[in-house]
């Protein structure tokens, strides 16, 4: 399971080594005026809150740090990277099956529920990969080559 987000972080990772900052933190492609540094920063910000949550098995998903650096720079971009990878690189399988609550807002104001290690990672990876998705058709929007053709495509997703 690890491998397999770390492999994905690891795409994120060598994408942001290939922007400017410029292009990085470009947020002029309607409809939502984003950033590709803007869903970079918010993908690992969705494992961050995972692991500050590990200490009292509590993950609040609205509580995001959203540091603004981060989607602005792609050194500081990198490094984020480097500190998810570095902390997913640290867990230990038996890890996977413990027991969180998550506080989340769905729509309605927040929520709780339990759910076990494994099921969040799983969730964040396909998260990150919906992001991607998006980070792909921004790149195209500004004429920026994909670094290769499974960016943002979901590994179940059936080849052409």
């Amino acid at each position: 399971m690890i491998d397999a987000i770390v492999q994905n972080l690891e795409k994120g990772k060598y994408l942001l080594k290939n922007l400017c900052n410029d292009q990085y933190s470009y947020n002029q492609i309607p409809p939502y005026h984003s950033s590709i540094g803007a869903h970079m920063r918010h993908v690992l910000d969705v494992f961050q809150c995972v692991f500050k949550g590990l200490d009292n098995s509590q993950v609040d998903f609205t509580y995001r740090e959203r540091n603004v650096t981060r989607e602005k720079c792609t050194i500081q971009g990198t490094a984020y990277f480097d500190d998810i990878i570095h902390q997913l690189k640290s867990l230990k399988k038996e890890d996977y099956s413990r027991n969180l609550i998550v506080i989340d807002n769905l729509g309605s104001g927040k929520i709780s529920y339990s759910t076990t290690l494994a099921a969040l990672l799983a969730q964040a990876q396909s998260h990150a990969i919906h992001h991607y998705a998006t980070v792909g058709f921004l790149m195209n929007q500004q004429n920026i080559q994909l670094p290769n053709n499974c960016f943002g495509v979901n590994p179940t997703t059936p080849q052409k």
